[in-house]
């Protein structure tokens, strides 16, 4: 009689099986032969848990060692220039590396918030909801401006702007005076221009897409006497964001 599909999967890991057991397994299919077979190269805890197994919150307060982030960004920077014409394609390319990590870094940064919240709930009587998607276009900048960046870098952007020309009503500007991602860069005399912030303005991008507001972001250098490589991202949003914005102000929507 032939061994159950489950028991002789697990007789193939095992070492000390028998050779009876051995021809009992070749009825089995291939592809099940494969899958119990150990992945080369993957290495599994004793314990069978990885990486995805641990809870969002375990690294809430984690910090990250900045010389490990200044290797891994570099090589980041090295590989985007390797497949260039100019510093504009660079910029680009940096940009569409910011943009995914945006996009999750919204839902970490809402999952984390609604777990503060609903412990707080727990904890005491009073009643109040988990915090919903902005609908507006400062409450979204001022999420960027405050807990986005603290969750990346630790502390908050040091301004938050808006365009005082009436022909850009659309543009908004987040200033950040010492950018963590150009403190280990250093930028070739001919190629002054690139700004390498263009990662951040990426990830600026994907939180804004992940809320529903059609946006593109630009890093730009505005250096001070006192902030040499204090950088400006200058956040444009779409005619339809502010057609969208007219209407919830008219209906007294915060």
């Amino acid at each position: 009689m032939a061994t159950p599909l489950r028991q002789s999967t697990m007789l193939s890991v095992n070492n000390s099986a028998t050779p009876q057991s051995a021809s009992s397994d070749k009825s089995q299919s291939p592809q099940t032969q494969t899958l119990s077979q150990p992945t080369p190269g993957l290495r599994v805890p004793s314990n069978r848990k990885t990486i995805y197994d641990r809870h969002l919150n375990r690294s809430r307060n984690a910090e990250l060692s900045r010389a490990s982030f200044a290797f891994l960004f570099g090589e980041m920077i090295t590989y985007a220039q390797r497949r260039v014409t100019g510093i504009q394609d660079l910029e680009k390319r940096l940009n569409e590396q910011g943009y995914p990590l945006g996009l999750r870094l919204l839902d970490l940064l809402f999952y984390r918030t609604t777990s503060t919240s609903s412990s707080a709930l727990s904890s005491s009587s009073t009643s109040s909801s988990p915090p919903n998607r902005p609908l507006r276009i400062l409450t979204l900048l001022h999420l960027i401006h405050g807990p986005l960046w603290r969750l990346l870098f630790g502390r908050s952007a040091d301004a938050l702007e808006h365009s005082v020309s009436p022909d850009t009503p659309n543009e908004y500007m987040i200033t950040d005076n010492d950018p963590l991602v150009n403190t280990y860069i250093s930028v070739p005399r001919e190629m002054s221009m690139l700004n390498c912030a263009a990662f951040v303005a990426g990830i600026i991008e994907g939180v804004c897409d992940g809320c529903g507001f059609e946006t593109k972001v630009s890093a730009h250098n505005q250096p001070s006497e006192m902030w040499p490589s204090r950088t400006v991202f200058l956040v444009r949003f779409g005619e339809s964001v502010m057609e969208r914005e007219k209407v919830l102000e008219r209906a007294g929507v915060k």
